[in-house]
């Protein structure tokens, strides 16, 4: 099977352009479609879809006819570093002490949610952002929730889902930690999960594949790469821990047809090479998921992506 053959598992592959940054986004879209990808994770940022440019719609409605010729899907995410502060990473973000500014994030993620809906995206990710200095984790929450009621009603008027990560070091890090806002909003329709496989690796008590169960009702969106327990690293596949057969194995099982985005914003410096890389990978991992779960077995044990580093850093 070649890369560009489907995988084993009803699955859909992404590839993030955070982790194409260095590529023009008629570039990374053609990029991704030769490879074989079924869609893209679009972060908004003033290099790929700027949400603040005045002529916004019309390089939108460009995009969209883009991915449709194409071929793709999209999910739009969220998490550029410097879109609204070139001094802030992240900055502001929906936990800022200045109303003012959480009102400036505010905006930006009701932008991304029209984007979505004009390009066809499947969700709309983000994420809650750090505790300020200064602030004590009850105000914060207070803050959070009451940030999301514009966005979550804009979403619903969309029709697009928004898809919230727990990120590590974020007031909203893990999965409990999303149940806690959901219960807090009242469990809107519009919310769902953004899971992070690496993130679950990093911090999450259970193991990914496990993640990936518990959070099968919610989950709107999913990000992959490898990482290690205890350490907040986006690594390429095979330099962490991760067995990704089971994992896939899981996101299949639970009927999540979403996209599956890797998600490698610090190598951008290599991105082609890396988006080659991971493709090929999780088609294998998907294949092995599939020969474990019908107990038979095709695949050589030198490919098995659980033993294998391909897409390492190492060339």
């Amino acid at each position: 099977m070649t890369a560009h053959e489907p995988p084993a598992l009803p699955l859909r592959f992404g590839y993030g352009t955070n982790g194409l940054a260095d590529l023009r986004l008629d570039d990374a879209l053609g990029l991704l479609a030769d490879l074989g990808y079924d869609g893209v994770g679009l972060t908004l940022d003033h290099m790929h879809l700027d949400p603040l440019a005045p002529d916004l719609a019309a390089r939108t409605r460009y995009v969209a006819r883009r991915l449709d010729e194409l071929g793709l899907g999209v999910t739009v995410e969220t998490g550029a570093r410097y879109v609204l502060d070139p001094r802030r990473k992240h900055g502001p973000s929906l936990l800022d002490p200045d109303p003012d500014d959480r009102a400036r994030r505010v905006d930006l993620l009701v932008r991304a949610v029209q984007v979505a809906a004009d390009l066809g995206a499947h969700a709309v990710h983000c994420f809650s952002g750090t505790v300020p200095d200064h602030t004590d984790e009850d105000t914060a929450w207070k803050r959070l929730t009451e940030a999301f009621g514009p966005v979550l009603d804009a979403a619903s008027a969309a029709g697009v889902p928004l898809a919230v990560e727990p990120e590590p070091g974020h007031l909203l890090a893990t999965l409990a930690d999303f149940h806690h806002l959901r219960r807090a909003l009242g469990d809107p329709e519009p919310l769902g999960l953004t899971l992070d496989i690496g993130h679950c690796q990093c911090l999450e008590p259970l193991a990914p594949a496990e993640c990936v169960r518990e959070a099968a009702p919610w989950l709107r969106h999913v990000q992959i790469e490898d990482m290690r327990r205890g350490v907040h690293e986006h690594l390429p596949f095979g330099d962490g821990e991760i067995d990704f057969p089971p994992v896939l194995a899981a996101l299949a099982a639970t009927g999540y047809r979403g996209l599956t985005v890797v998600e490698l914003p610090r190598h951008s410096h290599a991105g082609p090479r890396f988006a080659a890389h991971s493709l090929p990978y999780l088609h294998r991992a998907a294949r092995l998921a599939a020969e474990r779960t019908t107990g038979t077995s095709t695949t050589p044990s030198h490919g098995d992506p659980s033993a294998t580093p391909e897409g390492s850093s190492t060339p």
